[in-house]
């Protein structure tokens, strides 16, 4: 990234909220679950599937805690009763991590028995190398009694290969990213190849070992890279999925679909809007960009 890219994105908070909010649209579907609703249905109508996640996190009071949790309640009710094509998706500081790990834990377990009545999914979202620990001992203890609950490595960190192999172990369902979080030297690569090279390590690691992967990328060497490797592994398309965020990459979201291949949009939703988008755009400064231009017009 330029220091000019660099400049943009920081300066991103200086933007008045309304015009941030215009540009925001394509990354979230709306502030309600009818908002959410409507998403996924236009996805769903074009061959993808969803995964609904509610905007959040980092939550300080049990509260809000547990209000997202049957927040959360609702939309797995609307995604049976409209039959729409999507899980869901949880970050764990927004059911209470931080506040207590039994308390997150009892919330998300709640979520993963509601929807398992329901014959959904749940995925528990991974967050900073704070919460890795944790997350992934929730993650085990809810392995050992439903088999509709998965959860997600980072390529750019470090550990991401060890916790391979004890996902391995229980043949989890796991979500593969590249990692968004700042993290220091020491625990994150932070050379681009590096952390390309380590998401197809795992990638092969876990497909070979019979893991259901989520393939999340919007790098198009590595969406080759998938289909080289579920080729190479003679993959039937049930075996794994591709998986992009809403309003980003939607060409290419487009030709691994019609390539043959599921592809899964996470669409989040809530009126925790603003926090979300200011972080979307320091990761896409091209965008903040336009939002700059925009202003000056």
């Amino acid at each position: 990234m330029h220091l000019f890219d660099h400049l943009i994105a920081s300066s991103i908070p200086l933007v008045p909220k309304p015009l941030v909010g215009h540009f925001a649209r394509s990354y979230i579907a709306g502030e309600t679950l009818e908002d959410q609703v409507r998403m996924v249905h236009s996805l769903n109508r074009e061959g993808f599937m969803a995964a609904s996640g509610m905007l959040g996190e980092f939550v300080k009071r049990r509260e809000e805690a547990e209000t997202a949790a049957k927040d959360y309640e609702d939309v797995l009710t609307r995604i049976g009763q409209d039959k729409l094509a999507s899980n869901i998706h949880v970050k764990p500081t927004h059911l209470g991590l931080k506040i207590d790990k039994e308390f997150c834990y009892q919330n998300i377990r709640r979520l993963v028995a509601f929807a398992h009545e329901r014959s959904n999914f749940v995925r528990i979202d991974m967050e900073d190398s704070g919460c890795t620990d944790d997350t992934l001992d929730i993650f085990f203890r809810l392995r050992e009694e439903f088999d509709n609950v998965g959860a997600v490595l980072q390529a750019y960190m470090r550990r991401s290969v060890a916790d391979a192999r004890r996902l391995a172990k229980v043949k989890a369902n796991v979500r593969i990213c590249k990692g968004i979080y700042i993290e220091p030297h020491g625990i994150a690569y932070q050379d681009k190849e590096i952390v390309r090279s380590n998401f197809t390590r795992l990638l092969e690691e876990l497909l070979g070992e019979g893991c259901y992967v989520g393939i999340a990328t919007h790098d198009e060497r590595l969406v080759w890279e998938g289909f080289r490797i579920v080729d190479r592994f003679g993959l039937d398309a049930s075996q794994y999925e591709f998986q992009m965020l809403l309003g980003v990459g939607a060409p290419l979201r487009r030709i691994i679909r019609d390539a043959g291949h599921r592809l899964r949009v996470a669409v989040p939703f809530g009126p925790a809007w603003y926090p979300y988008s200011l972080r979307r755009f320091r990761e896409n400064p091209a965008v903040a960009g336009y939002v700059f231009k925009a202003l000056f017009q």
